[in-house]
């Protein structure tokens, strides 16, 4: 019935999977759990190695590095059953009723999402930008993620279709971190999948400090652009592109780009501290996205 897919890199996904079985044996129904490092090397593989003890349980850790979206391709290839659960390997469930809450939701959707959760103290001054932009951005209830039912869903905790999934799939072309999310949930606005949210969240547990989170902000707005040029999204499905789209018919990127070059150190000084402003965020990634070269 239920193929749960739990993309690694360097991470010990141990106590969740552990969970993951405990819950689907209490509930009775037939399950795989797969779980795929992806070349990481991590010293934590270790750990990673007692999930082949489990029952229903497999981990694996490739030799030459797919990427985010691959792994998630990778593993979906894989999964013997209909409905296929993504969920990130440093996701922390909290919730003893998890897999509970998802089977009794399936019925006459194609796709559920159940949500994500920040912890409501930040675990240190280095992961402050991160978990900030997370609890008080992304972090959304069931109510709040139906008003925008396909750009809601991220595939950090969701159970698909395997029939609906190999519709859409994550973008091969896409090389660098980021938006993957948005391109197989734009997919799925297009086929007029039937969503569902729903509350059932876990905690996301590993929280990139914040040079790194900058980094990966850089590499998720190249990959946007790279979807706007190729026509692989339309501008209105996203808030920050449908800004772009604006400023770039307005001939407003130029100036924009140039602000940018000025204020970015000072930018990232902030962004980079104990105490990241979040609407500087913002005017990084608005000031970034113009400063990305163009394919006229």
């Amino acid at each position: 019935m239920l193929s749960i897919l739990v993309p690694i890199y360097n991470y010990n996904v141990y106590p969740m999977v552990l969970e993951l079985q405990k819950q689907c044996i209490k509930r009775g129904i037939v399950f795989e759990i797969l779980c795929q490092d992806d070349a990481s090397q991590s010293s934590l593989n270790a750990f990673n190695e007692n999930v082949n003890a489990l029952s229903n349980c497999s981990f694996v850790s490739i030799k030459e590095k797919l990427a985010h979206r691959e792994n998630r391709n990778s593993l979906a290839e894989q999964a013997k059953f209909d409905y296929l659960l993504f969920i990130d390997g440093d996701s922390i469930i909290i919730h003893d009723n998890f897999i509970k809450k998802y089977i009794d939701n399936l019925h006459d959707f194609d796709v559920v999402y159940g949500g994500r959760l920040h912890p409501e103290k930040c675990p240190s001054d280095d992961q402050k930008l991160r978990w900030k932009y997370g609890r008080f951005i992304e972090d959304k209830t069931a109510e709040n993620r139906k008003k925008k039912t396909y750009s809601s869903v991220l595939f950090n905790n969701t159970i698909i279709k395997k029939e609906c999934f190999n519709q859409v799939k994550f973008d091969a072309h896409l090389k660098k971190y980021g938006h993957d999310d948005t391109q197989v949930s734009y997919q799925l606005s297009l086929l007029q999948a039937r969503v569902n949210h729903i509350e059932n969240a876990v905690e996301h547990g590993d929280i990139d400090i914040n040079v790194v989170y900058i980094k990966k902000t850089k590499e998720s707005l190249e990959n946007l652009i790279a979807l706007y040029q190729s026509k692989k999204i339309d501008v209105v499905f996203v808030k920050l592109l449908r800004f772009y789209d604006f400023l770039r018919k307005t001939k407003s990127t130029f100036i924009i780009a140039k602000i940018h070059f000025v204020l970015e150190r000072a930018l990232v000084r902030n962004l980079t501290g104990n105490n990241p402003n979040l609407l500087l965020f913002n005017w990084f990634r608005i000031g970034y996205l113009c400063s990305i070269k163009q394919e006229n």
